[in-house]
């Protein structure tokens, strides 16, 4: 009878296992949306496969970290001519650096009625852009918007004021015109877009009149697929363009790129997030003010603090240095001195010997695991301890792990610091722009 009893329950539970659905959209309260590794199974960009080498994985994709911190440095360094003039300039097409990443994307729709797509999170970037229907070059297999479906669709005139905030902007000195766009960047990529607004459906919320950009042409192979959401703090993000709804807050939980089979969140708006939460203030640079800048004052390997010169830290919004908090790097950068400091002190209470493998310098056998120190991170106001899992990454066997930072690029720009998603997995990161303050928490984000 027992045996019975058991195999009953058995079945049931597997076939509730079975009817779940990783993938579907959260359906909670407050603006909930799931955040996608792009690995994920939940993914539509990546055929299903179990997340067997992980270490190969975010070599590849670390691989366009250098390009990508370049660029972000490169923004900083000198104020856009708009920005010269007083005005704040937003591009709606960022570079090649920022295009080519696409480590998170989650679910939204535009139009009336809402298309799905799949954009990218990037929290370095303001605008939204999507390929749009007819649009030569763009990706076979990838979605696009198909504006004529939609009932609330509309493409802007030069006249606007968003036109003035767009780079590579073709509009007649005369007469009524859409206000169209190109960007071309790297050398073999570029797009051509029309300003557009449309209603843009997150979770449960409805944002009417969302200003993005519409992809008519591309080349190249550096464009995500389904396009991208600016989740930073300039005048075209989401959160300037949703005005009251969200309050200027909004929390992410970015899940290990090893969780094949589960989502993290992205939580929109102040209902729903933590309440005990350690905070740093957040830092503008009046040339960039989309960047998110925290006060990284020191760094700490166990119980030793790294012997790093202030002025390498400090934040100074004429040349761009200091350090953000970005969702489209994957590992943490820091200025050559500063990496170099810090993997000594890391490498001198390990010992060895050491390796490189890909962007690592500092691969050793998982044996010494037990005795690496953790990594602390010294902010304004708060410590935060990398949990091993931030701080290390494995081979797929398991026989070694290497330190999961790296140098920034040294080049003319090399001033900024960037604390990566790797480093922030299973981590909840709280944005408050209406109090100038970012908060972190433990959580498991799978």
């Amino acid at each position: 009878m027992e045996l019975a009893i058991v195999a009953v329950l058995f079945s049931y539970l597997l076939s509730t296992a079975l009817a779940f659905d990783p993938c579907a959209s959260s359906k909670s309260d407050y603006s909930d949306l799931s955040v996608i590794p792009i690995y994920g199974k939940c993914s539509p960009f990546n055929p299903p496969k179990p997340a067997s080498s992980l270490l190969s994985t975010v070599i590849k994709m670390a691989s366009k970290d250098p390009e990508r911190v370049s660029y972000l440095s490169s923004l900083v360094a000198v104020p856009p001519p708009a920005a010269r003039k007083g005005a704040t300039s937003v591009p709606i097409a960022p570079g090649q650096q920022v295009l080519n990443i696409g480590n998170y994307v989650l679910r939204a729709k535009i139009g009336t009625p809402g298309q799905l797509m799949f954009m990218v999170l990037d929290t370095s970037s303001d605008a939204a852009w999507v390929p749009c229907s007819g649009c030569t070059g763009c990706a076979a297999s990838s979605a696009v918007f198909t504006s004529n479906a939609s009932s609330s669709y509309a493409s802007l005139d030069c006249s606007v004021p968003e036109c003035t905030q767009v780079r590579g902007v073709s509009c007649p000195t005369t007469g009524p015109a859409s206000c169209s766009f190109n960007q071309s960047y790297g050398g073999d990529s570029s797009f051509s877009a029309t300003l557009s607004r449309d209603t843009l459906r997150l979770a449960n919320d409805a944002i009417p009149n969302y200003s993005f950009g519409c992809i008519n042409s591309a080349s190249g192979g550096s464009i995500p697929p389904q396009g991208l959401l600016g989740m930073g703090r300039g005048s075209m993000s989401l959160l300037s363009q949703s005005g009251s709804l969200y309050s200027g807050v909004f929390s992410y939980c970015l899940p290990s790129f090893k969780s094949y089979y589960f989502s993290g969140s992205l939580k929109l708006g102040p209902l729903g997030q933590p309440k005990n939460i350690k905070t740093t203030p957040l830092l503008k640079n009046p040339h960039r003010p989309s960047l998110y800048y925290v006060n990284l004052t020191g760094i700490s390997i166990g119980k030793i603090q790294v012997s790093i010169a202030p002025e390498l830290l400090a934040f100074d919004p004429n040349t761009g240095a200091g350090t953000i908090i970005d969702s489209g790097t994957v590992i943490t950068r820091f200025v050559q001195p500063v990496y170099n400091a810090t993997r000594d002190e890391f490498r001198k209470q390990v010992k060895g010997p050491f390796s490189s493998l890909g962007a690592f310098d500092t691969c050793f056998s998982a044996t010494n695991e037990e005795i690496a120190p953790p990594v602390v991170l010294h902010f304004t106001g708060m410590d935060l301890v990398l949990p091993i899992e931030n701080s290390l990454i494995h081979s797929s066997s398991g026989s070694l792990a290497c330190l999961a930072m790296a140098a920034a690029p040294n080049n003319v720009n090399s001033v900024l610091n960037v604390i990566a998603n790797l480093q922030q997995q299973n981590l909840r990161i709280l944005f408050d722009t209406a109090n100038s303050r970012l908060g972190i928490a433990r959580e498991l984000c799978n």
